[in-house]
C-alpha cells in the first residue's frame, strides 16, 4: 500500500526570504578576479577557437578554479554539525567576593559569540538526532577572550581524556563499511561502566532539544575562581535557558532528520531574524576547597554532578542572542573555541578531562585554521577595542597583521619591547598539589550511585518509561547479543527493576548477583 502521508510542511520563514531581502537593500557592484581586476566576461573561457583546448594564460579561470579547490577547510572531528549567533553578556549580579573577572563587574556588557552543536555528526548531518549538544560561548571582554565550552549536559561519558578518542572513534563510522555501527556505541559502554550516567542523560527525553534556543548549558568541568585577595573558590556554570526546556518527540525528531535536517539551525536564525531574541541566565554553583575535600566523591570527576540542594545556583548575569551572522563560514565555521583562554579571576581546576582539553582544543585550531587563527576576526581578541595584543610571537603561515613590525622579537629587551606591568595583578592563584607521578586507576569510582538518583528521583514515571523505549530501540540494533546482554547487565547496576524491564524487552538473560 502506498505511503500517502504528506510531509511536515514548514511556515516560510527570514532563512527563506534572505536573498530577497539582500536585493532589496543593495546595488548590483562590478564583478572582479581576486586580485580586483575588473571582469568582463564570466560565462567562457578562452580557447583556440570557438572548438580549440583552453589556455593556461586564461588566468581569470586559473584563479577562480584554483580558489573554488581550496573552500573547504578540515570539518572539526566533533561538533561539526552547528550554528550560532552574536549577542550580549550582562553582569546583572555582583560576584566581586569570588571573582575578580572585569567582565563580571556588575552593570559589565560584553560582546559574544555563541556556537551551538551536535557532537558526532558531520557537517552536513540532521541536528535533530539524539546527541549531547555543544554550548560554546566566546565573550570578548576587557581582559582578552574568555572561551566557555560547555555542554546541554552537566556530566560526560569518561573522566579520563586518554579515553575521549576512543569514545568519538565509537560514535562515528564503522572504519570498514563506513556506516554508524550500534555494536561500537554499545561494546563502548559495557566496557565503560563510568559512561552510565551520561548515557542515562542521553537517552531521556533530553537527549533531543527541541533546537538550540530551547536547552541549558553546563560547564560541566569544575573551574577555579579567584578575587581581588587572591583567595579562591570552586565553581560551576549553568547557563540556564529562559525560553524554557523543550524536547522533540523521537518520531517527530527522525521525520525532521529527513525533511528539515536543518531544523536546529533554521529554527535560531529565524527566531533572531524576527526579533524573538533568545537568551540564557548565568548561574554558579560555588564550594570552597575544604567543602570539596569532604565530599564523598571527586568534584573534578567529569561523570559527577555537585547537589543543587547543597550547593544551591547563584546568579551571575544574562546572555541575549540578538544578531545573527553575515557569514556562517567566516563567523561560525571559522570560530575557534578554548577553554583554555580564561581571563584573570577564572582558571583550571584538576578535572583531568578539563586538563586535557586546555591542550587539545588549541591544538585542533593549529591544524584546522592555521597558526595565525587568533588573527581571524571572530577569533581576535582586539575585536574589544579595549584590548592591544602584545606578545613576542612572530611569523607563522597567513600573518595577516603587521606581525608587531619592529618591536623586539625577544625577552627580556631593553629596547621597549612588550614588558609586565603589574604582576600581583595577572599572576595565576598559587596551587598545591601533592602525590605519585603514575597512572591512577579510577575506571571503578562509584559509577551509579548518582545515575540511580537521576533514574529513581529526578525521571517520573513517563521520564522512566521514555528513557527504557529510547535505549531498547537503539541497543536492539546491535546484532552481537553479548554486547546487549552485557549492556544491561550495567544498567541493573543503577536499578534492579530497570535492568529487569531492558531485559525482558530485549529478550535476554540478566546474569545472577
Amino acid at each position: 500500500m502506498a505511503n500517502t502521508k504528506q510531509p511536515e510542511m514548514k511556515e516560510p520563514g527570514p532563512s527563506d526570504n534572505q536573498l530577497l531581502d539582500f536585493k532589496k537593500s543593495n546595488k548590483t557592484e562590478q564583478l572582479t578576479t581576486g586580485f580586483g581586476r575588473p571582469i568582463s566576461e564570466r560565462t567562457t573561457v578562452v580557447t583556440v577557437g570557438p572548438r580549440g583546448p583552453l589556455l593556461l594564460q586564461d588566468f581569470h579561470y586559473i584563479e577562480d578554479t584554483q580558489r573554488f579547490d581550496r573552500e573547504r577547510i578540515p570539518e572539526r572531528v566533533v561538533h561539526a554539525k552547528g550554528g550560532g549567533a552574536f549577542g550580549v553578556f550582562e553582569a546583572t549580579d555582583d560576584i566581586s567576593d569570588i571573582c575578580k573577572s572585569a567582565v563580571f563587574k556588575k552593570g559589565t556588557k560584553t560582546r559574544m559569540l555563541a556556537r551551538f552543536s551536535t557532537v558526532a555528526g558531520e557537517s552536513g548531518s540532521a541536528d535533530t538526532v539524539r546527541d549531547p549538544r555543544g554550548f560554546a560561548l566566546k565573550f570578548y571582554t576587557d581582559e582578552g577572550l574568555w572561551d566557555m565550552v560547555c555542554n546541554n549536559t552537566p556530566i560526560f561519558f569518561v573522566r579520563d581524556p586518554f579515553l575521549f578518542q576512543m569514545f568519538i572513534h565509537s560514535q562515528k563510522r564503522n572504519p570498514e563499511t563506513h556506516l554508524k555501527d550500534p555494536n561500537m556505541v554499545w561494546d563502548f559502554f559495557a566496557n565503560t561502566p563510568q559512561a552510565t550516567h551520561q548515557f542515562l542523560f542521553l537517552y531521556s527525553d533530553r537527549g533531543v532539544p527541541d533546537g538550540f534556543r530551547h536547552m541549558h548549558g553546563y560547564s560541566s568541568h569544575t573551574f577555579k575562581m579567584v578575587n581581588a585577595k587572591d583567595e579562591f573558590v570552586w565553581v560551576k556554570f549553568h547557563f540556564r535557558c529562559d525560553q524554557g526546556i523543550k524536547n522533540i518527540d523521537p518520531a517527530r525528531a527522525k521525520v525532521l532528520a529527513g525533511e528539515q535536517p536543518d531544523y536546529a539551525l533554521a529554527d535560531l536564525y529565524n527566531a533572531i531574524a524576527k526579533k524573538d531574541y533568545p537568551s540564557w541566565t548565568l548561574y554558579l554553583q560555588v564550594f570552597t576547597h575544604e567543602q570539596a575535600q569532604k565530599m564523598s566523591f571527586n568534584p573534578f570527576d567529569l561523570t559527577k554532578v555537585v547537589s543543587q540542594k547543597e550547593f544551591p545556583l547563584r546568579r551571575v548575569g544574562k546572555m541575549t542572542l540578538n544578531e545573527n551572522p553575515e557569514n556562517y563560514f567566516a563567523q561560525i565555521e571559522q570560530a575557534a573555541f578554548s577553554p583554555a583562554h580564561m581571563p584573570p579571576g577564572i582558571e583550571a581546576s584538576p578535572d583531568k578531562m578539563l586538563q586535557g582539553r586546555l591542550f587539545s582544543y588549541a591544538d585542533t585550531h593549529l591544524h584546522r585554521l592555521g597558526t595565525n587563527y587568533l588573527q581571524i576576526p571572530v577569533n581576535n581578541p582586539e575585536t574589544n577595542k579595549h584590548v592591544k595584543v602584545c606578545t613576542y610571537q612572530r611569523d607563522g603561515a597567513m600573518q595577516v597583521g603587521d606581525n608587531f613590525g619592529g618591536r623586539p622579537n625577544y625577552y627580556q629587551n631593553t629596547f621597549h619591547g612588550p614588558e609586565v606591568s603589574d604582576r600581583s595583578k595577572h599572576l595565576e592563584h598559587a596551587t598545591f598539589e601533592s602525590g605519585l607521578a603514575a597512572r591512577h586507576e579510577a575506571n571503578d569510582d562509584d559509577n551509579y550511585s548518582q545515575p540511580r538518583v537521576f533514574y529513581q528521583k529526578v525521571l517520573d514515571d513517563r521520564g522512566r518509561a521514555h528513557l527504557i523505549q529510547n535505549i531498547v530501540e537503539h541497543l536492539q540494533q546491535c546484532t552481537d547479543k553479548d554486547i546487549i546482554r552485557r549492556s544491561v547487565a550495567v544498567f541493573a547496576n543503577v536499578d534492579n527493576d530497570f535492568g529487569k524491564q531492558l531485559a525482558t524487552k530485549l529478550k535476554v538473560e540478566l546474569p545472577s548477583k
